[in-house]
């Protein structure tokens, strides 16, 4: 399982295989292999169910079938430590299999969490946005689906294979104790390939407070090789950090090799790509107001449910009996 999961950290973050000496983040965020190249080298980057998406709530659908995710085993993740590493595109943390989740189609297990962030000074660094509002940062939290697949490197190409919490990280007024778990142990990757064991601690803190409410949809991989295996629930209400964690962030990391030119790890984040076919569903009527999750306190949770018409219709259509209208999938 140990060799799956690292698997699934590089595919998920752009370590395929790509031309000697590039900086690993400038050869997924910009110059000549940017994100604006992506699908030359990695044609499903160019597919029609890519992620992430602007959520316009005029258009989403009220689905009040859509349970609760109900996260299993985060408040106790187990004695076992952490590993939390820079990759040289992101911050990651290995999950254990004891969480998993559900309130889903089917049971998906943990394999890791990790962020997405800007730079200072600019207000945009999520890779979903809202009505066309981005948000400082975001967390997502990865899992594959143990009920149908023995492993990460099996599922990671199904339609049904994945499935991605995704949280909106807004600047509150005071600093978020759940996320100085992670946060505080930053300095000891500041560069690509660094990693550090840290103590286990309850996940669940990283979440907001209300689960009930969510986004869902179905898409992708948000950098190559951008497989469309993602079932992603992306929840309404915003989680606060405060503006010095926020800036440990985007202001201790580098994207390359200690022994090399610093290069700051900002801005890696995708655009939001065009929905098509597909439909976005919330499990909450989209004009219910919700305040964003304090520290330490509760509130909601929103998600997008996404039955994507076509080749992954069945993959959540089939589990809940949405009805999409049947319409060929390019």
């Amino acid at each position: 399982m140990a060799k799956d999961c690292s698997f699934l950290l590089q595919l998920l973050w752009g370590w395929a295989p790509r031309s000697p000496g590039l900086n690993p983040l400038h050869s997924l965020f910009s110059g000549p292999h940017g994100k604006e190249h992506w699908s030359v080298r990695y044609p499903d980057c160019g597919g029609q169910a890519q992620s992430p998406i602007d959520i316009h709530t005029k258009s989403v659908q009220h689905d009040p079938t859509l349970p609760p995710i109900e996260p299993q085993g985060y408040r106790n993740p187990g004695d076992g430590a952490f590993t939390l590493r820079n990759n040289g595109h992101t911050v990651e943390m290995s999950l254990p299999r004891s969480m998993f989740l559900r309130g889903l189609p089917q049971t998906y297990v943990a394999v890791q969490l990790h962020f997405h962030w800007g730079s200072r000074g600019h207000a945009s660094g999520s890779e979903h946005q809202v009505n066309g509002k981005a948000f400082p940062a975001e967390l997502h939290i990865v899992h594959y689906n143990a009920d149908s697949y023995a492993n990460v490197s099996e599922a990671k190409q199904q339609a049904d294979g994945l499935a991605v919490l995704g949280i909106f990280l807004e600047v509150g007024d005071v600093a978020n104790p759940a996320y100085d778990n992670i946060l505080n142990h930053l300095k000891s990757i500041q560069y690509a390939g660094q990693k550090v064991s840290i103590p286990p601690f309850d996940v669940h803190g990283l979440l907001p407070g209300q689960l009930g409410h969510y986004f869902r949809y179905n898409g992708s991989l948000t950098t190559p090789p951008c497989f469309e295996s993602v079932l992603w629930t992306v929840f309404h209400q915003r989680a606060q950090i405060s503006a010095s964690q926020l800036e440990r962030l985007q202001g201790g990391l580098y994207s390359n090799a200690e022994n090399s030119l610093p290069v700051p790890l900002v801005d890696n984040y995708r655009a939001p790509q065009p929905l098509n076919q597909r439909k976005v569903f919330s499990s909450f009527p989209v004009g219910e107001s919700i305040r964003p999750k304090r520290p330490g306190g509760g509130g909601d949770l929103s998600y997008v449910a996404g039955c994507v018409c076509g080749k992954h219709a069945a993959c959540w259509a089939a589990a809940h009996a949405y009805k999409c209208t049947e319409q060929a999938h390019p």
